[in-house]
C-alpha cells in the first residue's frame, strides 16, 4: 500500500516528511519522493528503491519549505523508477496519490488531444493535468479540486499542493484511508495515523467522498459537491513503532476495509491498466504446455484455490486437481513433469502446504507460490513466486489476504487462457476491465451495507447453527462464510453446494435455522432459487445475498436481503466476499469474542 504524508508546518518539513514515511515502510513500496514549496517555487526529490536513497538525495540537495507532501509508491501504473515516482508536477500543481484512477486512459487521451504532454506512465499524472487545466480556466483551487473529483472514477486517496498557495494542502478520499492530524499552528495529512504519531495524537478520519482543505488553522471538510461535513477529532493510540487499528475497533475490521486499496496494488503488479491486458508477471509459469494444474493450500487459502479452479478450467480450459494440503501428498496423486502446481499460503510457512510442495518438486513439476511473504520458505523453494501484496494481516481470520489471493488467481487464469488460446485478445481486455473495477465497487459496497449487516448480525449472534449455500464460485464462498463465522464467533456453521441440499443438509432446516444463500444473478441463479424454495417450504430463515437483478427476480420471504451491485461473474467472488466477512465480524463483536485472536487458532500453522 502506498504511503502519503502532508504537512502545513511552521518549520522546514522535508526531514519530518521522510521521518513520517519511515513509519509507513511496513506497507511496502518501491520508490519514494517529497515535494515542498519555498519562496513561490515547487521543488521535489525522488528516488527509486528504499527511503535511504531519498534521504541521500536530500542530504546532497536539501529541500527548504514549511509546507510539503511525500509519498512511498507501490507501482500500479508504470514501472517502479524515478520518473514514475510521486509527487507528480504539472504547471505548478503537485500531486501524490494512492489507488487507481479507472478512467485515466480516456482522460489522458482527451487531454493529449488538447495539447497536454505527459511525462510518466502513471494514472496519477491525469489528476495533476486536470487540476492545471481547471485553474488555467479561472477556477479557484477548491473548485478545481471538486471539478476534478467529479471527473475521475476509481478508488483513491489524493493530496495536492499548489505552488501559488504555500500554506494550503487539499486532500480527498474515495476508498483508501486518509487521516487529518491537528497540531499547534500545524496541520497534517497521512494515509495512516501511525505516520502522524511523531507529530500529534489529535486525529480526524476522513470518510469516503470527503474533500479537505488543510491550513495552519486546521481543516475544512466537505463532500464532493462542496457541502460542509463534520468529522470528529479523536485521540489516536497509534505508536510510532506499531501497526495501528486507526479508527477501527479491531484489526480484522481494518483489514476488511483495506481491501479496495490492497487489491489495487495487487492488480498493479499483474495487469497493464493502459492496455487492459495481463502483464509479464503472470508469465512466470508457461501454461502453454501444461497438461494439468495441481493446487494445494489450507483453510481460507484452500477456498481461494477452489475459486481459482473454476477460473482456470473455464477461461484456460486447464484441468485442475485441488486438495487441502494435509491430504494432498498422502493420497499419492499420480504426477508427471508436464503438470504444474500452485501452492497458496498467506504466511508462506504453512507446514502441510510446504510438505505438498516438496512432494510435487520431487516429481519434477514446475512450482508456483501464491504468497504474501516473498521471503518465506514456500516462496524460496518455488520456481515462480506470485506475491499477493496484501500487506501485514494481523487478524487471525484472513480477509484481505483471501481477496488478494483471488485477485492473483484471476489474473493468472486470464494469462493462462491467453497463452493457451482459449480466450481472445478482446476477451482478455474485457476480463481485465472487470478486474480493474473491483477496488471501486468494493469501496462502494463497504460504504452501503455496514448498517444492515450490523443489524442482521445482532440477530445472528443468538443462533446456534448456520447453513451457507451457493453454486459455482459461490459454493467456495459459502464454505468461506461458514469458516469465518466458526473461527471468530464460535457458532457452528457449514457451507454446502446448493445442489447438495436434498442430499442430507435439508434435514437440519427448521424455523430456527438461518440459511445464508449467496446468489448473484448469474447462470446458476434459477437453480439456486429452487433450493431457496426448499428452505422456505420448511420454515428456514433465509438471508439472501444477491444483486439488484436477483432481488427483483425472487419473491420468496427472507429474514434479510443484502443487495450488492451487478458485476461480471469473474469478479463476483471478490465483491460477494465482503458481506460474509462483515457478517462474521459483527456477529463476533456482538458475542464479545476475541475477534483478532480467536481461541485455539494461530495465524501461521507451522507444524503438521
Amino acid at each position: 500500500m502506498c504511503g502519503i504524508v502532508g504537512i502545513v508546518g511552521t518549520e522546514p518539513v522535508a526531514g519530518r516528511l521522510v521521518e513520517a514515511l519511515t513509519r509507513l515502510e511496513y506497507r511496502g513500496y518501491d520508490s519514494a519522493g517529497v515535494a515542498t514549496v519555498n519562496e513561490g517555487v515547487l521543488e521535489r526529490r525522488r528516488a527509486e528503491g528504499k527511503l535511504f536513497n531519498l534521504q541521500k538525495k536530500l542530504a546532497d540537495e536539501p529541500l527548504p519549505g514549511t509546507t510539503g507532501i511525500a509519498h512511498t509508491r507501490w507501482a500500479t501504473h508504470g514501472v517502479p523508477n524515478e520518473t514514475n515516482a510521486h509527487p507528480h508536477f504539472v504547471e505548478g500543481v503537485a500531486v501524490v496519490h494512492n489507488g487507481i484512477i479507472e478512467n485515466f486512459s480516456e482522460l489522458r487521451d482527451e487531454m493529449k488531444a488538447e495539447g497536454a504532454v505527459f511525462t510518466s506512465q502513471t494514472d496519477t499524472e491525469v489528476v495533476a493535468h486536470l487540476l492545471a487545466k481547471y485553474t488555467r480556466e479561472g477556477l479557484s483551487h477548491r473548485d478545481a479540486m471538486l471539478k476534478m473529483l467529479n471527473r475521475v472514477r476509481g478508488a483513491y486517496a489524493l493530496v495536492v499542493l499548489f505552488q501559488d498557495d504555500p500554506n494550503t494542502l487539499l486532500g480527498a478520499r474515495s476508498g483508501p484511508p486518509l487521516a487529518i492530524g491537528f497540531g499547534k499552528g500545524e496541520t497534517f495529512l497521512g494515509s495512516d495515523a501511525i505516520a502522524l504519531s511523531p507529530f500529534t495524537n489529535q486525529i480526524a478520519y476522513m470518510h469516503d467522498g470527503d474533500c479537505a482543505i488543510i491550513t495552519h488553522k486546521g481543516a475544512e471538510i466537505m463532500d464532493f459537491a462542496g457541502n460542509p461535513v463534520e468529522r470528529p477529532r479523536q485521540i489516536s493510540q497509534a505508536s510510532a513503532f506499531l501497526v495501528d487499528k486507526g479508527n477501527h475497533r479491531h484489526f480484522m475490521e481494518k483489514e476488511i476495509y483495506e481491501q479496495p486499496e490492497v487489491i489495487s496494488h495487487a492488480l498493479g503488479h499483474y495487469v497493464d491498466f493502459a492496455n487492459h491486458t495481463v502483464n509479464a508477471e503472470t508469465g512466470l509459469i508457461d501454461f502453454t504446455g501444461v497438461s494439468r494444474l495441481a493446487i494445494s493450500a489450507c483453510g481460507t487459502a484452500y477456498l481461494a484455490g477452489l475459486v481459482g479452479k473454476y477460473w482456470f478450467e473455464r477461461y484456460a480450459r486447464l484441468p485442475v486437481e485441488i486438495d487441502v494440503a494435509s491430504e494432498f501428498r498422502y493420497r499419492e496423486m499420480p504426477l508427471s513433469p508436464d503438470q504444474a502446481a500452485l501452492f497458496i499460503s498467506q504466511s508462506g510457512e504453512t507446514a502441510d502446504t510446504l510438505a505438498s510442495l516438496r512432494y510435487c518438486k520431487e516429481n519434477g513439476l514446475k512450482i508456483g507460490a501464491v504468497v504474501n511473504v516473498k521471503e518465506s520458505t514456500i516462496a524460496r523453494e518455488s520456481d515462480a513466486v506470485f506475491p499477493i501484496l496484501a500487506g501485514p494481516e494481523i487478524g487471525v481470520a484472513s480477509t484481505k489476504a483471501f481477496t488478494c489471493q483471488l485477485t492473483v488467481l484471476a489474473s493468472l487464469a486470464i494469462a493462462a487462457g491467453r497463452a493457451r488460446g482459449t480466450i481472445t485478445e478482446a476477451e482478455e481486455k474485457e476480463l481485465v476491465r472487470h478486474l480493474t473495477e473491483v477496488p471501486r465497487i468494493m469501496s462502494a459496497v463497504l460504504n452501503s451495507i455496514q448498517g444492515q449487516i450490523e443489524q442482521l448480525s445482532r440477530d445472528l449472534s443468538k443462533v446456534k447453527d448456520v447453513l451457507y449455500i451457493g453454486r459455482g464460485t459461490s459454493f467456495p464462498l459459502a464454505m468461506e462464510g461458514a469458516l469465518k463465522l466458526k473461527e471468530i464467533s464460535y457458532i457452528h456453521a457449514e457451507g454446502y453446494a446448493a445442489g447438495e441440499l436434498k442430499h442430507g443438509p435439508i434435514a437440519l432446516i427448521d424455523e430456527n435455522m438461518p440459511v445464508i444463500v449467496i446468489a448473484p444473478h448469474d447462470r446458476f441463479f434459477e437453480k439456486t432459487v429452487s433450493n431457496m424454495q426448499e428452505v422456505a417450504a420448511r420454515g428456514g430463515k433465509i438471508i439472501f445475498i444477491t444483486d439488484a437483478k436477483g432481488a427483483a427476480a425472487s419473491n420468496l420471504p427472507t429474514m434479510a436481503t443484502i443487495v450488492l451491485p451487478e458485476v461480471d461473474e469473474l469478479i463476483a467472488p471478490m465483491v460477494f466476499s465482503l458481506p460474509i466477512q462483515l457478517l462474521a465480524y459483527h456477529t463476533a463483536v456482538f458475542m464479545g469474542t476475541d475477534v483478532d485472536q480467536p481461541r485455539n487458532l494461530a495465524k501461521s500453522v507451522t507444524v503438521e
